[in-house]
């Protein structure tokens, strides 16, 4: 599990370190969402017992979702 968290940080911290100018407003929310729901996800997933991976994955859809909903009406 530890590994899981430790590929899923690293992995998300590449991706939030490429270049985002070219992006509008909802795209630039919804990487930043999915990012963070993501490891939220797989946190809470991972304290509860439960799969990392699957909180991750649904935490990442659902943070996706909601960033570009932010960041379209930002």
């Amino acid at each position: 599990m530890k590994k899981l968290i430790l590929v899923t940080v690293l992995a998300l911290g590449i991706m939030g370190s490429a270049a985002c100018t070219n992006m509008n407003k909802t795209q630039q929310g919804a990487l930043s969402g999915g990012a963070i729901g993501a490891l939220g996800g797989a946190g809470i997933a991972a304290i509860a017992g439960g799969s990392g991976t699957t909180g991750a994955i649904i935490g990442g859809a659902a943070g996706a979702i909601t960033g570009a909903i932010y960041g379209h009406n930002k």
